[in-house]
């Protein structure tokens, strides 16, 4: 009997997925643990190996966006026709850009880059891109051939060929790393990325860089009376899709399904920035360098200990308590938000925490968080303080019954008798689930968070 290949569910809140890309042609033959599709959803890629041997028929071209669990393509064994009503035709490979040219092997596509053969990841076919390497001329190190960031690095780092000096100078490019927005931002606003100096990691252009760019480029336009561009202006549509699709689906259905409550409560953070200061020196030979949202997620998850009704799930019979501490920090990129989990915060002490969320911040910046890095909050944070917002209302994280804002530090005036003191403080902002925690319980957690940061040293034990 066929096997049939499913597009694989990818968390438990997917609710579509894409064929981004075939790894086998139409008609081509697979092995066990070869790699099949590639998978794209709102946040993530995923490479699909193929679970039996076989001849494989696709059902849908790439590119095609259907739910999960739909049938994607069949795997056929040796004289093994495909099921009665099978909707598969010839025209399916050449939509997928895979249609097999005459006379050729079934690894040998029509109108299909070489390097869209190579095994690779998304992530090393994202780096390949961006510092404008071929994949097809990197002899792969890892398993089976498959090209490895290190093979891109390394291939980046060569030297040109002998054949390229003779090239004129105006037709040789330099190597540009570009986040997808600002490329896109580029092409907008007619700015040549190779002449805009990138402030990203490891010299990685940005969409301030871009914009920076332009505004220079339009200075003189502007003095001679010409109109400057601008990233948006009034009558642009902007498409609702991926990632924003999803935050805005998600953001909408919480605030619908929910009774949503926010309260704020004042912190006093002298002693937490001194705290800080301390431990960014003690801490520096190690490359930590702990935050003041990392302070925020250790006193959190210790209140969360004391208040377990705010480490919860809500169903339509139940408040369930959970019996571990994940917390969600919302991490902002340049197309939207998503949330990497640090796991079992209150076991963590403050510096493995602190070593946790920088790695997971970066991974999330540079699109390299897995499904299991961003599966499982049990409670969020989010922070707007570096933006200088003090206080704001944010929108809980489903299935959570809360989530925490932070607020910037800023001087503010307290009283000692009558005597006016200046002193550092922050905002708290929290949001609950009204049907879940009243508004009592709520205060009394947040007034915990402010005791352990108001005496911040206990963070440390």
């Amino acid at each position: 009997m066929p096997a049939e290949v499913l597009l694989v569910k990818a968390g438990m809140t997917m609710t579509e997925g894409t064929v981004a890309e075939w790894y086998v042609l139409d008609g081509g033959v697979v092995k066990s643990g070869d790699l099949l599709y590639r998978m794209e959803t709102e946040k993530i890629e995923l490479e699909v190996e193929a679970e039996v041997p076989g001849t494989v028929r696709h059902i849908v071209p790439a590119g095609t966006a259907v739910p999960p669990g739909s049938l994607i393509a069949y795997v056929l064994a040796p004289g093994e026709a495909m099921p009665a009503g099978a909707a598969v035709t010839a025209a399916v490979g050449q939509t997928a850009g895979s249609a097999r040219t005459s006379g050729s092997g079934p690894e040998t596509m029509a109108g299909v880059p070489d390097s869209a053969r190579v095994p690779a990841s998304p992530i090393v076919r994202r780096l390949a891109k961006e510092a404008g390497v071929s994949l097809a001329g990197i002899a792969g190190t890892g398993p089976g051939g498959r090209v490895t960031e290190a093979d891109v690095l390394a291939a980046r780092a060569a030297p040109p060929l002998a054949e390229t000096v003779a090239v004129p100078a105006v037709s040789v490019m330099r190597e540009v790393l570009v986040s997808p927005l600002a490329r896109k931002l580029a092409e907008v606003l007619g700015v040549a990325l190779t002449r805009v100096t990138g402030t990203g990691p490891g010299g990685r252009i940005t969409r301030e860089d871009v914009e920076t760019a332009a505004v220079a480029a339009s200075a003189p336009a502007a003095r001679t009376g010409a109109t400057a561009h601008s990233p948006r202006s009034p009558g642009d549509a902007i498409p609702l899709r991926g990632m924003r699709k999803v935050i805005a689906e998600r953001m909408h259905a919480s605030l619908q399904d929910m009774a949503q409550l926010t309260m704020g409560m004042d912190v006093t953070m002298d002693e937490a920035v001194r705290l800080r200061a301390q431990l960014v020196d003690e801490w520096a030979a190690d490359g930590i360098r702990v935050s003041y949202t990392d302070l925020v997620i250790k006193a959190v998850a210790k209140a969360l200990t004391r208040h377990p009704l705010l480490n919860a799930t809500m169903t339509a019979t139940e408040v369930r308590l959970l019996p571990e501490i994940h917390i969600g920090m919302a991490v902002a990129l340049d197309d939207g938000l998503v949330v990497p989990v640090i796991r079992h915060a209150d076991v963590l002490s403050l510096k493995g925490l602190a070593e946790q969320s920088g790695r997971l911040a970066t991974a999330a910046r540079s699109g390299k968080l897995g499904l299991d890095e961003m599966a499982g909050g049990t409670f969020s944070v989010t922070a707007l303080g570096m933006a200088g917002v003090d206080f704001f209302t944010p929108v809980i994280n489903p299935p959570n019954v809360a989530i925490l804002g932070v607020g910037r530090i800023h001087d503010a005036v307290g009283w000692d008798g009558d005597r006016p003191v200046k002193r550092q403080e922050m905002t708290l902002s929290l949001t609950i689930d009204h049907r879940a925690v009243d508004g009592a319980p709520g205060a009394a957690f947040l007034a915990t968070v402010k005791e352990l940061l108001e005496a911040p040293f206990r963070l440390l034990v």
